[in-house]
């Protein structure tokens, strides 16, 4: 799962979607630095990250994809997932998936003063480029992919991932809805456990 899929999960507090995008760049213990909604976010993200690792689908389709992308699978799969919910966002949310990331960037930049960096320069960078938006378009995932790929210790361009990923559409997302119908349910009962 990656940014739009952990902010969805985290149901419709702002506080609690905030922190679903700041378990990307918030690491080490969490010590009460944020309010107990942002960090319920922070530890939500977190779960979902462990329970997609050992998900039977997710391992399946990591396991079925060729060398060298296996090695990458994860994040192309992070990747992709995102693209799969965005681009089918009516499935799954009311509201246009434009006024849906217009609020959280709002909600977002509301509270910039206690973000990290890294989110700092994400509430910054992806309201301006339509981030979380893009990702229902498919010309744009080779680029979100290849971005991501410069960011690596030794680079790769994960954007060539993208053909073969096209290839395996229709199993990628029967694993995509078996994970998300998982982390609906196990989302929504972290979050009345801890809300």
């Amino acid at each position: 799962m990656n940014y739009l899929a952990h902010i969805y999960l985290s149901g419709t507090d702002p506080d609690v979607q905030v922190g679903g995008l700041l378990g990307d760049f918030v690491k080490g213990p969490l010590r009460a630095e944020f309010p107990h909604r942002i960090e319920t976010g922070i530890r939500l993200h977190r779960r979902i990250d462990a329970i997609t690792d050992s998900h039977p689908a997710f391992r399946q389709t990591l396991a079925d994809m060729p060398a060298p992308w296996r090695r990458f699978g994860g994040i192309l799969l992070d990747v992709y997932f995102d693209h799969l919910l965005a681009s089918q966002w009516q499935a799954f949310h009311d509201g246009s998936l434009a006024e849906y990331c217009g609020a959280f960037y709002r909600q977002l930049l509301a509270r910039q003063g206690m973000l990290p960096e890294g989110a700092q320069a994400f509430s910054i960078t992806a309201p301006r480029v339509s981030w979380l938006e893009n990702y229902a378009r498919r010309d744009m995932i080779p680029t979100m992919l290849s971005n991501l790929g410069k960011r690596l210790r030794r680079p790769v361009a994960l954007g060539d991932a993208w053909p073969e990923l096209e290839r395996r559409h229709f199993k990628l997302e029967q694993a995509f809805h078996q994970v998300m119908a998982s982390h609906r349910a196990l989302a929504d009962q972290f979050l009345q456990d801890h809300l």
